[in-house]
């Protein structure tokens, strides 16, 4: 009796454990026992009980089956004793997993017929706990403790026990049958009539977090439908307990499954979710954008209920909440709302990419993949990736592409995939290291995916000589803009220099870089040779555009020029090509000397300047090479090519002159003649680079000759692809309808593939896949 009442001290509770006493107080259980022993046995045990160490040893000694077995004592103390003991005992998992071999559950349903309140609430709280598992649920089911449960509800004198009857309820609706149990006896009306009717918040709340757990099931989605709980709920969005909006919150969150529900709550219920996101209380703004989060899912007239109901500014402000949950749900609301165009624009109209930025930088992963994925949504318009781009918004999302986290890594993947859609954002992405940290991802066989690879090849459509350099491949919606150029092939991860860099550095034996640049200063159509007075070159100036041409042109006579150059000056009286009168001139012993003499005086004088510019100011702005010559062959396929209405022989016709520009046809035999790789180094030693225009390249193989076609094609619109291949070999792919089928209406077979010969007889259009086309491609 002493230890019975002392054990509420925490010292005497302190000394029972270290005295080890447990094992003798459970002997004082046994039925031989007096009554007066047994009550003051139990209450030291129910004290005890109140701590995790002393709830271990009670469990390990076997006390669990003597207590169960006074539940049935004659003495209400000792049956309160015994129902607080379990009740603390059964909070440990272990405990509670034993709990149905002993067949408890109809000693506790006898409980609840007890006139003393307290072991009712007790033995009512002790299945709220043990009902969480299955099988206790089945056990409660099979003895009839529903109709026990019901029956509490149904007596307005026991409305006190209701909330925690509701509380077993809602873990028993988890299982289905219990649901048809319940409709079939009219539980489940009762159910609904005490979450709308009754006055006490916590009733409500309980009740709704009972439909909440139940309407996880289909079919019970489908009872409740049936029994409209869906007006009960939007009455309870109107409660004054804040734990009552939560709970209804929940419960239309879980019944959005059902897609009657989810009609039902566009005409009631969105308008008073968007009210609730203006609540004080934190937690009710998170469920409120929880609810409508799900009711906005794959739903566009409930997104655009609630854009209509005013619920873009409130949904932007939780954007910058505190709780997470309330971030990510948000930003799901604007995701859901943003595949309406019309929604779109008005949610950009308030500043929504700003109030994104804090969210890509919290270190919640599922506020980043919610956020990640409303940038996707929202940066559909050139207007709003600048709004991203000038906020600082490219960065965080860039960072989120090193995540660990699938869906992060995913979504972020996705919104750079979006944002990609523009030069200058690709550009702006590329420069904090997008392209590097997608290139590594897509090393990895766990961290890449779908998403990850078509970011890294939407950036690489913005970056031409990096996807070039990598692929090899430039189908024909990649254009060629100035300022492309070919550095040969690369290996995956390798870092490709920048042309700036590129330009300033000295010849070497690596393979020349060669560049597409029409930019000049001059206006069109170009001007004469003579009207031509400098260039802006490789971060350097050269003192006469035309002297390098002109040395050009004293190569050619010295040996290094093709007879098929050969070509009459255009209108624009510019020299594209040796005139007759430097071809008869080859040779010629009499004026070698004083070529030499030019040619030296011309180096020494770029040499000269190169080095007075590169003295300049580090601030000076810099440009990429000019290339005059390719700036007259844009003009002249403009005039002569572009005219042609024939598709077909505007290719051939761009491909003949390609060739002409190139050193002209070379038979089979004499390839290896071709002597280019010395024009090469010639051009590199002149301009002190490794970076040659193209328009200076006068003698080209396969790649060169490619690169030109392509360029040209670009430039006038005739749609062809550049493809590399082993050995200097690249080729162009058009693609062309068959003139037979012309006039034919009807479903028309797809068009065929053409390599372009640039090469061997210019203009020919080869079928690809042909044993011609395998000739030119490979060696």
């Amino acid at each position: 009796m002493i230890f019975g009442i002392l054990s509420s001290n925490n010292d005497v509770k302190k000394l029972l454990r270290e005295l080890d006493v447990m094992n003798s107080v459970i002997a004082l259980l046994a039925p031989e026992e007096e009554v007066v022993i047994h009550e003051f046995a139990s209450l030291c045990l129910a004290n005890m009980s109140a701590e995790y160490t002393s709830k271990v040893q009670i469990f390990e000694h076997g006390g669990l089956e003597p207590l169960i077995r006074l539940l049935s004592s004659p003495d209400p103390d000792v049956k309160k004793n015994s129902i607080e003991c379990i009740y603390n005992l059964v909070q440990d998992f272990q405990c509670r997993a034993t709990f149905p071999e002993l067949n408890a559950i109809p000693s506790i349903l006898e409980l609840l017929k007890s006139e003393y309140p307290i072991i009712q609430l007790l033995a009512l709280k002790t299945l709220g706990v043990i009902t969480n598992d299955k099988e206790s649920r089945a056990m409660l089911r099979d003895n009839q403790g529903i109709d026990h449960l019901i029956k509490i509800l149904e007596t307005k004198e026991l409305n006190d026990l209701h909330i925690e009857v509701l509380s077993v309820v809602a873990n028993c609706l988890e299982d289905m049958d219990t649901v048809v149990l319940i409709q079939q006896t009219g539980g489940l009306k009762k159910l609904l009539t005490f979450a709308e009717n009754s006055t006490i918040p916590d009733i409500q709340k309980n009740a709704a977090k009972a439909i909440t757990i139940a309407a996880y099931n289909p079919e019970n989605r489908k009872l409740f439908h049936e029994q409209e709980v869906e007006k009960c709920l939007v009455a309870l969005l109107s409660s004054e307990s804040d734990g009552t909006k939560i709970a209804a919150s929940q419960a239309i969150s879980a019944m959005c499954e059902n897609s009657g529900s989810k009609d039902f709550f566009n005409h009631q219920g969105i308008p008073q979710l968007i009210q609730l996101l203006k609540s004080d209380n934190e937690e009710v703004r998170e469920a409120a954008a929880l609810a409508l989060a799900n009711l906005t899912t794959c739903n566009p007239a409930n997104a655009s209920a609630a854009a209509e109901a005013d619920g873009i500014d409130p949904l932007i402000n939780i954007l910058s909440s505190k709780r997470d949950g309330a971030i990510a749900n948000a930003a799901t609301v604007l995701t859901n709302m943003a595949m309406q165009e019309a929604l779109r624009v008005n949610i950009q109209r308030h500043d929504v990419m700003r109030a994104l930025i804090s969210p890509l930088r919290s270190t919640n992963t599922g506020v980043q993949s919610k956020a990640a994925l409303t940038i996707a949504a929202t940066a559909c318009d050139a207007e709003a990736r600048t709004e991203l781009r000038n906020a600082g918004g490219l960065e965080p999302l860039v960072q989120l592409l090193r995540s660990k986290n699938d869906e992060v890594r995913r979504n972020a993947s996705w919104a750079v995939t979006v944002c990609a859609s523009d030069e200058l954002t690709a550009t702006e992405l590329c420069k904090f290291g997008a392209l590097d940290i997608l290139e590594e991802v897509n090393l990895s066989v766990s961290r890449k995916n779908k998403f990850s690879e078509a970011a890294y090849n939407k950036l690489l459509n913005n970056h031409l000589p990096l996807k070039y350099s990598q692929t090899g491949y430039l189908s024909s919606s990649n254009i060629i803009s100035d300022g492309f150029y070919d550095y040969g092939r690369i290996n995956p991860g390798t870092k490709l220099l920048p042309l700036k860099d590129l330009c300033l550095q000295q010849p070497s034996d690596l393979r020349a870089v060669i560049l597409v640049n029409s930019k000049s200063s001059d206006v069109s159509p170009p001007p004469s040779t003579e009207d031509k007075s400098s260039d802006v070159g490789w971060g350097r100036s050269i003192s006469s555009s035309s002297s390098l041409r002109r040395t050009s042109k004293e190569k050619a006579s010295a040996g290094f020029g093709s007879p098929t150059e050969e070509k009459s000056e255009p209108s624009s009286g510019r020299n594209t090509a040796l005139s007759k009168s430097a071809t008869k001139e080859k040779g010629s012993r009499k004026v070698r000397g004083k070529k030499e003499e030019e040619k030296v005086k011309e180096e020494e004088e770029v040499t000269t300047v190169s080095k007075n510019i590169g003295e300049g100011s580090p601030d000076k702005e810099w440009y990429p090479p000019s290339d005059p010559d390719f700036c007259v062959y844009e003009y002249e396929v403009t005039k002569s090519i572009l005219p042609i209405t024939n598709i077909k022989e505007q290719i051939e016709a761009l491909a003949e002159y390609v060739a002409e520009k190139m050193g002209g046809a070379i038979p089979k035999d004499k390839l290896q003649d071709f002597s280019w790789e010395l024009h090469i180094s010639e051009l590199k030693f002149q301009l002190k680079s490794n970076v040659v225009p193209i328009g200076q390249i006068k003698k080209g193989i396969f790649y060169h000759r490619a690169l030109l076609f392509k360029a040209l094609a670009d430039k006038i619109g005739i749609g062809c692809s550049l493809v590399r291949g082993e050995y200097s070999r690249a080729w162009n792919e058009v693609k062309l309808m068959n003139e037979s089928l012309k006039g034919v209406t009807g479903g028309l077979p797809p068009p065929e593939v053409y390599i372009v010969d640039l090469m061997f007889q210019p203009g020919r259009l080869i079928k690809l896949r042909s044993r011609e086309a395998d000739l030119y491609r490979f060696l």
